[in-house]
């Protein structure tokens, strides 16, 4: 059963390649740039292409995008054109060549507004239910694409499987406030208890769900790394995030001193993967537990995976102000 892989030049498209080529898998990458992972260089909104690259096209893993890092320096159509015009393609395409299952990479970014309650409010629970308010284009799209997607499966029995994916990009923080306290290494450790995902883990979220979708049907989950963090926790992770976080784990407080870091004074949002985790048999290895470990070691608490994909940057031009421009 050949899978396509679109995106197969990015971070996680790259990663699927790597796993799916390591398992001897049958593989089609897919992307409009060259790379080691990529056999067809296209665009996805190039219906003659696909309709020849799904000649031997069994299953899909649509990662390829527009996203964030590219709100500021595209128009507005450019993420019309690829993020919506180049799913439908796919669905198209996937529909016509009877496809076996479909996933979807969506961001958690299309929860927009939702994700900063007032500056008086608990931190957000962040589930499925939580009602989507874009706030960029970028969040935009990829809610009209879930859309496209989802119309696709119940109204014409495509097993679809949407990933709502959170932060996993290795690149360094786009807040100048981020940047300026905290090395790239201390957040990103830190945004594993309740934003962040290794490329592994969501590696694996994506083969599993493309193994379940033909017996789920349609289904949209959020994929982050598992949060040790309960409900009844959100006042105290917005008023005072340390205390949360050595309540939890009181050894982090000596590992944190010791590397000279220091948790973020407050969390705004928590997002909650246990469906995934439940409905997928999804079982993240790369959490916040393990990358403690792994840090109190002195040892690196990335996935190899997700070391040998490195750091791509998102634009061909190298700016001085941060790794991408960002929209006021």
């Amino acid at each position: 059963m050949t899978i396509l892989v679109t995106g197969s030049a990015g971070h996680l498209g790259e990663g699927l390649m790597r796993v799916l080529r390591d398992a001897g898998r049958p593989a089609l990458g897919l992307d409009i740039k060259p790379s080691p992972y990529t056999d067809i260089v296209g665009s996805i909104t190039d219906r003659d292409l696909l309709k020849r690259v799904f000649e031997d096209v069994r299953s899909v893993i649509h990662t390829a995008t527009l996203h964030k890092p590219h709100v500021a320096t595209h128009a507005a159509q450019d993420f019309i054109d690829t993020n919506v015009t180049g799913t439908l393609c796919l669905l198209e395409a996937a529909m016509q060549a009877q496809v076996e299952a479909f996933v979807f990479t969506s961001t958690t970014s299309t929860f927009g507004c939702a994700l900063t309650p007032a500056p008086t409010e608990p931190a957000a629970w962040i589930t499925e239910a939580v009602t989507p308010i874009p706030k960029n284009i970028y969040g935009a799209t990829k809610l009209g694409a879930e859309h496209l997607c989802e119309l696709f499966s119940r109204r014409r029995g495509l097993p679809l499987i949407i990933l709502r994916t959170s932060r996993f990009f290795p690149e360094e923080d786009d807040t100048a406030a981020i940047r300026d306290r905290f090395d790239t290494a201390n957040a990103q450790m830190n945004e594993l208890l309740y934003r962040r995902a290794d490329l592994a883990d969501l590696v694996d979220a994506h083969l599993l769900a493309l193994d379940h979708a033909p017996e789920l049907g349609f289904q949209r989950f959020i994929a982050s790394a598992p949060t040790p963090f309960a409900e009844n926790d959100l006042v105290d992770l917005r008023r005072n995030a340390p205390e949360v976080l050595w309540r939890y784990f009181p050894e982090a407080r000596a590992v944190y001193e010791e590397k000279g870091w220091s948790m973020f004074d407050s969390i705004d949002r928590v997002y909650v993967s246990r469906p995934a985790m439940d409905a997928l048999g999804w079982k993240p290895k790369w959490d916040f537990a393990a990358a403690l470990d792994k840090v109190g070691r002195g040892e690196d608490f990335r996935s190899p995976l997700a070391r040998a994909v490195g750091i791509k940057g998102y634009h061909d031009t190298v700016f001085t102000d941060g790794p991408f421009p960002v929209e006021d």
